[in-house]
């Protein structure tokens, strides 16, 4: 279970960010405070894997308790949760080492999200031992883009309805496996970019992959067309 520790001066809106909480598996309220001192005698305390900060407080405010925290070297992160929408507040919290940042008022989606992301990010991370680019990359950009249950037609930054449909052209005319750097030769674009609209299909699922791991060189991922979920590309083109 992951350790949390509220820290809310608003009796109302701590119980709300608890009421939150507790309709997400996963984690366990260790602790609550409203100020800065009394939430550094719960850090002492109890092990806190995640602190929820609000930023304005009575005495010294959210940002220099997550100040503190970066130079303690304590392994707690921490989700920012605040009234505070100025860029400067904003920019120091994600400087000091924030996660996240949600301004108040949010939607308990949004709160959902960002814990559920966190869930997934801590996962991912406490059974790997060491990363690959390419496992880097899939999993941050599978986190963005969300669950493929609840599907979407906006495409993530950084890819075009013009390029994806030169690109599925080319996929779709292949009756074998294939690489991403086969598809990159054949429709003269990057490898790197190619990857990016790879990662989407397979995200959609419409794309299985198989990643080989020889004995010489680099490990190499085989891409296959799933034809049971081309239908879901439509929206796309």
């Amino acid at each position: 279970m992951i350790q949390v520790l509220i820290i809310e001066d608003d009796p109302m809106v701590a119980e709300l960010n608890k009421r939150y909480l507790e309709r997400i598996q996963g984690y366990t309220i260790v602790a609550m405070a409203s100020n800065v001192k009394d939430a550094l005698e719960a850090i002492q305390k109890h092990s806190i894997d995640l602190i929820l900060l609000d930023i304005f407080m009575p005495g010294k405010n959210g940002l220099e308790l997550l100040m503190q925290i970066l130079n303690s070297g304590k392994a707690i992160d921490v989700i920012v949760i605040s009234a505070a929408s100025d860029m400067q507040s904003i920019r120091r919290a994600l400087r000091y080492g924030a996660v996240d940042y949600l301004i108040k008022p949010f939607e308990y989606e949004r709160f959902q999200n960002a814990l559920e992301g966190y869930k997934e990010d801590r996962r991912f991370m406490e059974n790997k031992d060491r990363l690959s680019q390419e496992e880097l990359d899939k999993h941050l950009f599978y986190r963005d883009m969300g669950s493929p249950s609840a599907p979407t037609s906006e495409l993530p930054k950084g890819l075009t309805r013009n390029t994806m449909a030169r690109i599925w052209d080319d996929l779709q005319a292949r009756g074998k496996p294939f690489t991403a750097e086969e598809v990159a030769i054949s429709c003269g674009i990057s490898r790197v970019s190619i990857q990016k609209y790879l990662y989407f299909f397979s995200y959609l699922e419409i794309l299985t992959s198989e990643t080989n791991y020889g004995s010489v060189g680099r490990p190499v991922t085989r891409y296959r067309v799933n034809e049971e979920k081309i239908h879901k590309i439509q929206g796309y083109l």
